[in-house]
């Protein structure tokens, strides 16, 4: 794996911290702002909206520019975005500074990761978005839980100004090791990107992501006044468990990454699945302490299993515009992570309690097991109309393999070329994770 790609990983670190560390601050960051916990939960919000919107906006502004330029650029927004932050005087300024934050990261989401699959074989693309998940896992092992010790000892802020910190190292990172990436000999084309959204199976992949991210964070989001006034916890506990949601989330990509290239849709299914079971589980024994404190865990272990599935299904199905996959990739994760916590603020507004959260979460995920079903089904229809055993077929493998053994220098990178015969012959087989 190139140098560069985990040096997007160690960036993604400050900027999943930033997104995930309010989870922690709920509760004194409500009460310095004077708004209740769901309002304040929809900080968490914000920032999602930012990068659904951000991310495939930044991607189209930015397609022809210099991509390590265009990262140094987005990362130093973010970074200004959290000095923001730290000094907001109300909660409106703090809400548009999360926006802010949340383009610029959302920006360098899809850059980095159209950078990360680049410099790679399509046959390693989960494992390099795995270590850029990587990055974001570590933010939950020591970022949020960081964070939330610091929002309880030293006021909120300061986990603002510890995250701006972060950002200026990743800055320096960036601009010393990220190697200078040329652009592509052919410009990249908007039209010919936009045409991914004509593939039912790009809005299935979209619609899967946001609702298997979205039933987690439904969940996760309010954990910590969950583990407070529903498991009886001190809050000086909240940092450990968040931790332990981090250490679970390492654990899951780590799995993720190892087995989604050969066997996506069993990874994806499965992983969104055992989110399932467990968000229902959490429900179910949150007054429980000892109980939470393990299904936190675990459903770090699911919900991060199934991340590098998902964004290399997204590449997979839109190869031929490899910055908008990011792009909506990003947005498709941030679009789960808006609508999970603003259903899990309207549960609660409905004096169902903090453990309805999970169960709403577990509603959520229970929708996208059956679209990952459909696309799966889809995904195996047209494989088998394209590889019917006809002769045909087999003339179609032998012109392949004569061409392939002539040198075509623009071939590679043309949209909708053959695959080698070996890959079509595992797609038969039901091996590769290739659409």
């Amino acid at each position: 794996m190139p140098l560069a790609v985990y040096i997007l990983g160690l960036s993604v670190f400050a900027l999943g911290t930033s997104e995930f560390m309010l989870s922690g601050l709920l509760p004194p960051l409500a009460a310095d702002m004077d708004v209740s916990i769901p309002t304040a939960g929809l900080l968490i919000s914000a920032f999602a909206i930012g990068m659904v919107i951000g991310a495939p906006l930044l991607a189209v502004a930015t397609l022809r520019l210099p991509r390590r330029t265009t990262l140094i650029a987005l990362i130093s927004v973010f970074g200004l975005g959290q000095v923001a932050g730290a000094l907001a005087p109300s909660y409106e300024v703090l809400f548009a500074s999360r926006v802010v934050s949340a383009f610029a990261c959302a920006g360098f989401w899809a850059v980095g990761a159209a950078v990360a699959i680049a410099m790679v074989a399509p046959t390693a693309r989960a494992r390099a978005m795995a270590v850029m998940i990587g990055g974001l896992s570590i933010a939950n092992v020591l970022g949020v839980p960081a964070g939330a010790f610091l929002g309880e000892h030293l006021g909120w802020r300061s986990a603002f100004w510890a995250v701006g910190a972060a950002s200026a190292v990743a800055l320096a990172g960036v601009a010393t090791l990220i190697p200078r990436i040329p652009l592509p000999a052919e410009k990249p084309r908007l039209k010919r990107e936009l045409a991914i959204y004509r593939d039912r199976q790009v809005w299935l992949s979209i619609a899967v992501t946001a609702l298997a991210a979205g039933g987690v964070f439904c969940a996760f989001s309010y954990l910590a006044p969950l583990l407070t006034d529903v498991a009886g916890l001190d809050s000086g506990w909240v940092p450990t468990v968040l931790g332990l949601f981090g250490i679970g989330a390492l654990v899951g990509t780590a799995l993720g990454g190892r087995y989604a290239d050969a066997h996506l849709f069993g990874v994806l299914i499965s992983g969104v699945t055992a989110s399932t079971v467990l968000l229902a589980l959490l429900a179910l024994t949150a007054a429980n302490p000892v109980a939470v404190i393990v299904l936190t865990f675990l459903l770090g272990v699911s919900a991060f299993y199934t991340a590098p599935a998902l964004n290399a299904r997204m590449f997979n199905i839109a190869a031929a515009a490899p910055t908008l996959a990011g792009a909506t990739a990003t947005a498709a994760f941030n679009l789960g992570n808006t609508g999970g916590p603003w259903l899990g603020g309207t549960v609660i507004d409905a004096d169902l309690g903090f453990a309805s959260t999970a169960w709403a979460g577990a509603a959520m995920t229970v929708v996208a097991i059956g679209l990952a079903a459909l696309s799966l089904r889809l995904h195996r229809a047209t494989a088998s109309r394209v590889v019917t055993g006809s002769a045909a077929c087999a003339a179609v493998d032998s012109a392949a393999s004569a061409a392939a053994s002539v040198p075509d220098p623009d071939a590679g990178a043309a949209p909708g070329t053959v695959p080698p015969v070996s890959e079509r012959a595992a797609d038969r087989r039901g091996l590769s994770a290739r659409p």
